[in-house]
């Protein structure tokens, strides 16, 4: 297939790189199966947790609600973080590449403040697709109509909320601090950097994809892709995964503040004037924002189709890495469960009818 391919160095010198090339070729169709696999072991773990915490359900309710909100965190972030993380690290042996080098991983950038300035950007282009999800949804619901059902699987998931203290502080912790750590130490950290090697734009646009599709909802997929490619971009420019993991921590605390404002209003009182007040004052704020972010975005459209990223593996085109990647077995196996996960698990009762 490389027969005819030839390189060219500094020196303008051509070398045939059909040994080295097919061999970085099988390397990378080797990673993209150990993703693929790392994924089908977290979308299983997010259809057993469910078992899971049914074993434990009684007797945590028998407890009392805080008890049950804090086993009910627990089993969640052992069962949708921790084992699918380990088990992703041990197959990338990412504990031995990063042993002694955290500080270096997680290290400040030179300009703080300038990496920090990305935030209105980033929340921008992610909300901004998030409201073109909304008005998809609102499009499809008004001229095509229930019989689709797909407006269903394009609105925001519906978020249980808690009416006790324990409850909104584990919420509060896990959307805040577990989540963002967990998920860049995972996505822009194991997966960004198995994927380096073979080019820097397939690292940001898989992992990014792969980010998206871990947070199981269609809605959110939209949004939460495109998060990932401004956050990998700056996971990439940064060479760092300190802003990141702030800039999504940031994100985060933005939606938990909104799931807190509508918890505290089912504690108190539904018509308690405070809270709906500082509710609609937090909304307003948060569409400025938006409103701002989409804006900033906009404006940096020219730069950032200027900004180069340095392709370290440039004899294969970024499509065909593209195209090998979804050939991968375990990436369709992935894709499957993925979509288990998008249609509200239509593959249980499938397979129970």
């Amino acid at each position: 297939m490389f027969e005819s391919e030839y390189h060219m160095d500094n020196n303008g010198n051509t070398e045939n790189i059909e040994a080295g090339d097919n061999s970085k070729l099988r390397d990378y169709k080797t990673v993209c199966a150990k993703l693929g696999l790392s994924m089908c072991v977290y979308f299983i773990c997010r259809l057993l947790a469910g078992g899971v915490w049914y074993i434990f359900a009684d007797a945590a309710e028998m407890l009392g609600e805080t008890v049950y909100n804090i086993i009910n965190t627990i089993v969640l972030v052992v069962m949708v973080y921790i084992i699918p993380i380990i088990f992703s690290a041990t197959i990338f042996k990412s504990f031995e590449t990063y042993k002694g080098n955290y500080k270096t991983l997680y290290k400040k950038p030179r300009r703080l403040a300038r990496a920090m300035g990305t935030f209105p950007a980033t929340f921008g282009f992610g909300h901004g697709i998030a409201l073109l999800t909304l008005l998809a949804s609102f499009l499809i619901t008004k001229y095509i109509g229930e019989p689709a059902h797909i407006e269903n699987l394009l609105r925001p998931p519906v978020i249980e909320q808690s009416t006790n203290i324990a409850g909104i502080i584990t919420m509060m912790l896990l959307m805040v601090v577990i989540a963002p750590l967990f998920e860049e130490f995972w996505v822009r950290g194991i997966m960004y950097d198995a994927l380096k090697p073979y080019g820097n734009g397939i690292a940001i646009l898989i992992s990014s994809l792969l980010f998206g599709l871990m947070h199981g909802s269609l809605y959110m997929i939209f949004y939460t892709t495109a998060y990932g490619l401004a956050l990998g971009y700056i996971r990439y420019a940064t060479d760092s995964l300190f802003i990141v993991t702030i800039l999504h921590a940031i994100i985060n605390t933005i939606g938990a503040g909104a799931l807190l404002l509508i918890s505290l209003m089912e504690i108190t009182n539904e018509e308690n004037r405070i809270i709906n007040t500082i509710n609609i004052i937090f909304l307003l704020a948060v569409l400025i924002m938006v409103i701002v972010g989409v804006v900033v975005f906009l404006s940096k459209i020219p730069a950032i189709r200027r900004f180069k990223i340095e392709n370290t593996w440039t004899q294969i085109s970024p499509r065909k890495k593209t195209a090998w990647f979804f050939a991968s077995v375990p990436v369709i196996l992935m894709m499957v469960l993925a979509l288990n996960e998008l249609t509200n698990n239509w593959l249980p009762n499938l397979l129970l009818s």
